[in-house]
C-alpha cells in the first residue's frame, strides 16, 4: 500500500514485518560467540567472523564472564507494543483514507498527524518517536516525492529566492 503526498509520506513495503526470528538469529550468534569465548579466541576475530561489531562482542564477553552462557540469551522484545496488530490494521485503513478525510488540508502523513490520529481513534497518547518506531516495525518508511508538484510556480520561486531569501539570511 502506498499513500502519495505532496511532502514526505509513508509507504508500506511488502514482506518487511518484524518477527521473532530476528531475535532467535541474534541469540544464536551470541551463543556462537560464547563457545568461542570458552576457547579463548580474541574479540576482533570473533567480531569479524560473526559479522558484528567488536563493541557487541566485548559486551557479550562481559556478560558471559559474569553469568556464563545463560547470560547470552536474548531478553526478548523490550516491551509489547501498545497498539495491537488488529488496531494497527484499523490505523492502516484510516491512513488509506488520507489526511484530508481527517481534517488536514494537504496530503502528507507526518508522525505528528499520525500521533493525533492514534490519540483520537484509540485514546493512546504516544510520542512522535514512538509513531516512527511503530511504522518502521510494520514495514513503513518515510519517503520524499520523486517529482516536483504540478502546481509549483517556478517564476514565484525565483522571485522568492531573489527578494526574500537574502533578507532571511
Amino acid at each position: 500500500m502506498v499513500i502519495p503526498a505532496v511532502g514526505r509520506w509513508y509507504a508500506v513495503r511488502a514482506g518487511r514485518r518484524a518477527d521473532r526470528r530476528a531475535t532467535a538469529v541474534s541469540g544464536t550468534v551470541r551463543f556462537q560467540a560464547g563457545e568461542r569465548f570458552a576457547r579463548g579466541e580474541r574479540n576482533a576475530v570473533i567480531a569479524k567472523d560473526l559479522r558484528v561489531s567488536e563493541r557487541s562482542v566485548e559486551r557479550w564477553r562481559r556478560a558471559w564472564r559474569h553469568g556464563g552462557t545463560a547470560a547470552l540469551a536474548s531478553a526478548g522484545l523490550p516491551k509489547l507494543p501498545r497498539l495491537t496488530d488488529d488496531r494497527f490494521a484499523e490505523l492502516e485503513e484510516e491512513l488509506a483514507k488520507g489526511p484530508a478525510e481527517h481534517g488536514w488540508e494537504d496530503q502528507r502523513w507526518t508522525p505528528t498527524r499520525i500521533r493525533a490520529l492514534i490519540l483520537g481513534r484509540f485514546g493512546l497518547n504516544v510520542s512522535s518517536a514512538a509513531v516512527r518506531r511503530l511504522l518502521h516495525r510494520h514495514g513503513w518508511s518515510w519517503q520524499s516525492p520523486a517529482r516536483r508538484a504540478l502546481e509549483r510556480d517556478e517564476h514565484a520561486v525565483e522571485l522568492w529566492k531573489k527578494d526574500v531569501w537574502p533578507q532571511a539570511e
